[in-house]
C-alpha cells in the first residue's frame, strides 16, 4: 500500500464529524477515496477529485453520502428560506445546494430540511452519472454512482439512486 493505492470506492460525504466514511463501510487504510464536503456541495476541484478514481484508476463506485440532521443542509435551508445569506464562505456551500432546496420546497413534506438532504444526494449522484467524463464509465457498467443516505439514529445507510 506504501507504493501504490488500489481504492475499490470513492465517497462523496458531509464534513459532519458523526459521519466518517471510512468507519461506517468499516474499511481499512487504501481502500476507499474519500471527499468530505458540507452537504455534499460539489464544485470543479471537488468534482474532479470525484473523477480522480474512476478515470485513473478504474474504481468501479462512487457512493453521494448523505445523512440525517445535516447541519450545513439546515443552515442552507434556513438561509434560503429567511432570505439571509450566510457568513463568509458558508454562503458558497449555500449556493451550491440550491437545486435541493428548491427540489425540496417543491416536494414538500413533514421535514423539509430532511427531504432537502435526500433531493442534495440524488441531485449529486444524477449530476455525476451524467457527467461528460464519467457517463460513458457509467454506460459502459465499469461504474456505478449510487445516492445513499446514512440515519444517526439506526446506523443504516439507505440506497437513494443508482444502485447496480
Amino acid at each position: 500500500m506504501a507504493q501504490e493505492q488500489e481504492p475499490f470506492g470513492s465517497i462523496l460525504s458531509c464534513i459532519d464529524s458523526r459521519v466518517p466514511p471510512e468507519l461506517l463501510f468499516d474499511t481499512g487504510l487504501g481502500d476507499l477515496y474519500v471527499m468530505r464536503t458540507g452537504g455534499e456541495a460539489v464544485g470543479p476541484v471537488v468534482t474532479g477529485s470525484v473523477e480522480y478514481g474512476p478515470m485513473t484508476s478504474g474504481t468501479p463506485l462512487i457512493v453521494v453520502l448523505g445523512h440525517q440532521r445535516c447541519g450545513a443542509v439546515k443552515a442552507a435551508y434556513e438561509s434560503f428560506r429567511d432570505g439571509k445569506p450566510l457568513p463568509g464562505n458558508l454562503d458558497a456551500i449555500a449556493k451550491a445546494l440550491r437545486p435541493a432546496y428548491d427540489q425540496a420546497v417543491k416536494e414538500g413534506g413533514a421535514d423539509p430540511v430532511e427531504t432537502m438532504s435526500r433531493a442534495q444526494v440524488t441531485l449529486t449522484a444524477a449530476d455525476l452519472r451524467s457527467n461528460q467524463d464519467l457517463a460513458p464509465l457509467v454506460a459502459k457498467g465499469s461504474l456505478a454512482v449510487v445516492g445513499a443516505y446514512y440515519s444517526l439514529d439506526t446506523g443504516a445507510v439507505e440506497v437513494l439512486s443508482g444502485a447496480p
